[in-house]
């Protein structure tokens, strides 16, 4: 075969097979969409999360829900104990749109009913359930295991506010959710009361609102107010007493004590001193610049460490300690630590040159330390410091860190000697002497009464025989008789008047006395001018004198 006829022969087509077909759109449709589907059920189900609790008291997995400011935010789904037997994991799913809230500061807890001395809380819970309440925290990082909170802050962390700490030797009645107060108006609450085991010290973390939180500054005092205290010192008994709220839950108070000084604001965190009551936080203030030590040589019985130490009233001090261990050897006066403030003492002294030594100048001229009552009831004693007239000289010593201050009798000391001495004389006395002529005395003042006794039965018999006597009809008549006798010495005695006869008859008697009188005057001028004129008769003289015309 020639090569023209090979050339002409036919030749295969060679077509390659498509590698799919357009059967399988189906099915990666379908897989696509199932998978979308698969996505979309996880992230429409949402985060989610791990909180643990010592109790799943109130929970409920598939129906308790979890909410943010009372919104629906989530659900619990699962409940299981923890490996630890000791509590309980609880699984919950957060919505996707609030998924950001889980994250660093988180806090959660379960909201149910709880009745306490200062609060009622929850109650809602009753008719629609517990639920699980989650306040969003401040960290920047997602995170999904938290530890649930047994009981429910007192105050949102969201809240704008100053949070402060107050450390206090003993708790008292002040718990969580106990009122702040300033002058009186609730500016605050106490968040949670923890102890510092490490410091043997209580710490209250307080919450102040934000409206007051400029009220709080660097020298500010705070002071428990629960409770009725009562209280007996040298300024006698105080009875203090708050409102009813802080009697039964209990409450402090702060402010800038008197004579403090107010600084600059404060910031969160901030940690004061929780005194126990407002006197102790005025005390605080007091800054002593000098350690005195005190010999006396009397009973320091009512003095106590705290009591004040005053100049003419004014309180400069306080004792510090009363302690055998300051005492030189052989020494036995008590010795009292005091605290003083010179610059007060400065100011009520006159003539003081505060570039020298105050104290030392007050010394020498005569300053004196003694021990006066401060109230009768309690018996509370005080030191007061002032200036003796005649105080014997002395200076200023020094034992130590100590200026030893000279000290004087007080006056009840010096009134106790007199005492003492008046009872001596009283037994030196013949009390049983004298007492035995009491005894005689006693004797003759039972005698005698016993004849004023008879006397007496006496003059009640007399009374009783008076008392017939005028019981009688004949004694009852004497009125109308006394009263008749009264009526005619009445008449009697108005005859005598004026206007009476007897008067009439009395003024002519004297006009006939009154002539018979001049008529003997006449006579006896006669005889004595003529006494022959009894026998001869009186010569007639040549002058005759008219005679009144008989009528």
């Amino acid at each position: 075969m020639s090569e023209e006829e090979q050339s002409q022969e036919p030749r295969a087509v060679v077509r390659h097979r498509r590698r799919w077909s357009s059967v399988w759109v189906v099915p990666l449709v379908a897989l696509v969409l199932a998978g979308w589907l698969v996505w979309k059920h996880y992230h429409d189900k949402g985060e989610l999360a791990y909180v643990r609790f010592l109790t799943a008291d109130s929970i409920e997995a598939g129906k308790t829900e979890v909410r943010c400011r009372s919104v629906k935010v989530g659900v619990v789904e699962k409940i299981e104990l923890a490996d630890d037997l000791l509590s309980v994991v609880t699984e919950i799913r957060i919505d996707p749109d609030s998924a950001d809230l889980l994250r660093g500061g988180s806090r959660l807890w379960v909201v149910r009913p709880r009745v306490s001395a200062s609060t009622i809380s929850g109650l809602s819970t009753l008719i629609t359930g517990a639920y699980i309440e989650l306040e969003p925290g401040d960290g920047p990082a997602p995170v999904n295991h938290f530890d649930g909170l047994e009981q429910p802050p007192v105050t949102s962390a969201n809240v704008p506010g100053l949070r402060l700490t107050l450390v206090a030797e003993d708790a008292g009645s002040l718990t969580a959710n106990s009122p702040i107060y300033y002058r009186g108006f609730e500016v605050g609450r106490v968040e949670r009361r923890t102890l510092d085991i490490e410091n043997r010290r209580v710490r209250f973390d307080v919450f102040i609102d934000d409206d007051y939180s400029d009220l709080v500054r660097q020298g500010t005092c705070f002071w428990n107010t629960s409770g009725i205290d009562v209280t007996a010192g040298a300024d006698g008994f105080k009875l203090s007493t708050p409102s009813l709220q802080a009697m039964v839950t209990g409450g402090a108070s702060f402010s800038v004590p008197k004579g403090g000084v107010s600084g600059g604001p404060v910031t969160d965190g901030t940690v004061f001193t929780l005194f126990t009551d407002e006197d102790a936080a005025k005390k605080s203030i007091f800054v002593p610049d000098h350690l005195c030590l005190l010999f006396f040589d009397q009973s320091v019985r009512g003095l106590s460490t705290g009591a004040p130490v005053e100049f003419r009233g004014i309180p400069i001090g306080r004792v510090v300690e009363i302690s055998f261990k300051h005492s030189p050897s052989g020494d036995s006066r008590v010795p009292v630590v005091i605290e003083i403030d010179s610059d007060t003492l400065a100011k009520a002294v006159e003539n003081i040159d505060n570039s020298k030594n105050v104290l030392e100048e007050c010394v020498r001229r005569g300053l004196r330390a003694t021990l006066s009552t401060g109230s009768l009831l309690t018996g509370a004693l005080y030191v007061d410091l002032d200036f003796v007239p005649g105080a014997a000289p002395a200076e200023l010593a020094r034992s130590g860190e100590y200026e030893i201050i000279p000290t004087e009798s007080s006056g009840f000391a010096q009134l106790q000697d007199k005492l003492n001495s008046i009872l001596s004389k009283i037994e030196a006395l013949p009390l049983d002497e004298t007492l035995g002529k009491f005894g005689n005395a006693a004797d003759e003042i039972a005698i005698t009464v016993k004849d004023v006794r008879s006397t007496l039965d006496e003059a009640e018999a007399a009374l009783a025989e008076a008392k017939k006597l005028l019981a009688r009809d004949e004694t009852q008549n004497i009125t109308a008789e006394l009263e008749a006798t009264l009526k005619e010495v009445r008449s009697s005695v108005s005859s005598l008047g004026p206007e009476g006869a007897v008067q009439g008859d009395l003024s002519r008697t004297l006009d006939e006395l009154r002539a018979a009188l001049r008529a003997f005057k006449t006579l006896s001028d006669s005889i004595e001018e003529k006494p022959n004129s009894l026998l001869f008769g009186r010569e007639s003289s040549g002058n005759k004198e008219p005679k009144a015309k008989k009528r």
